[in-house]
């Protein structure tokens, strides 16, 4: 009887360690494979918010995937049993964590590789080493980035007016004739941008760090037109407040709502400043006659 319950515990031991082949890991009721190596406490990540992370992947712990980089990521709902979404939920900020995920499904859903690559297999062990420096909700994120852009321009803007005394006197009085002949009553935003509306929206706003979709027709004071989506009949799309257009843009996008449309007057400092812009020569004012036709929001 002492000889079979031994065999029946020897058989029991091999079981668990065949459900478990990775030392020192727990297992997930999805099958994902984890490690703390520092484990805080405090608020989690949700769905949807954007993790600021360390992060390195391996194959097999020779084959680099990701080299150790820090990087953004934005939390998702599992695409399949044991993702390793899954693991980036259970982690506070300021956590370290390794985790063993399915190689064949990681490829297919995070890599957007629909077979796996010939030089890897279905038992190659992948491997993820995290740490989460921080995290916050989408919308947060992009506020951030913006109001750091916003600064960084007014920094520049600064030392660019600093920098061309005479220029910017000068530029400053060809916008306020230029207003005062064609009899434009507008009043300036802080930075000096002038804003009016043509044809009112439906009064919804865009957010900044989400796409928006302009027609628009760029001109001279002296009104040569130096560019056109609405020639092109091919609207523009771009980032609000991020930085991917000119402050004046990123500024004044922000105060139109959807459908509405409308002239913006944007100093040269706001625009291409010093720069030659082939068409638009340094330190040129410009006037924009712009629609928003439409834009994405946070969920």
């Amino acid at each position: 009887m002492l000889a079979a319950m031994a065999m029946m515990m020897v058989g029991t031991m091999s079981a668990c360690a065949e459900k478990n082949p990775y030392p020192g890991y727990e297992k997930n009721q999805n099958g994902l494979y984890y490690q703390f190596f520092s484990q805080n406490e405090g608020e989690l990540p949700q769905v949807g918010d954007l993790i600021e992370l360390k992060i390195c992947c391996m194959i097999n712990d020779t084959t680099p995937l990701i080299p150790n980089t820090q990087n953004m990521m934005k939390l998702q709902e599992p695409a399949f049993p044991g993702d390793l979404n899954e693991g980036l939920a259970m982690m506070h900020k300021g956590d370290s964590a390794s985790f063993i995920v399915n190689t064949d499904s990681t490829f297919k859903y995070m890599f957007m590789q629909p077979t796996l690559p010939a030089e890897f297999n279905s038992t190659d062990v992948m491997r993820f080493e995290i740490k989460v420096v921080d995290f916050m909700p989408e919308k947060v994120y992009a506020q951030n980035f913006a109001n750091d852009v916003k600064n960084r321009n007014a920094v520049r803007i600064t030392q660019l007016q600093n920098d061309h005394p005479e220029e910017t006197a000068k530029a400053a009085k060809e916008l306020a004739e230029y207003l005062a002949n064609n009899k434009i009553e507008a009043v300036p935003t802080e930075s000096g941008l002038y804003y009016v509306v043509t044809e009112p929206g439906n009064g919804e706003k865009p957010e900044v760090g989400k796409p928006v979709t302009m027609h628009y027709t760029g001109k001279l004071l002296n009104g040569t037109v130096f560019d056109s989506s609405v020639e092109r009949n091919q609207p523009f799309q771009f980032v609000l407040g991020v930085g991917q257009v000119i402050p004046g843009w990123d500024e004044g996008v922000q105060l139109m709502s959807k459908g509405e449309k409308g002239l913006l007057y944007i100093p040269y400092y706001l625009a291409y400043g010093e720069r030659d812009m082939g068409d638009i020569p340094p330190f040129s004012n410009l006037i924009f006659e712009v629609e928003l036709i439409d834009f994405e929001t946070f969920e």
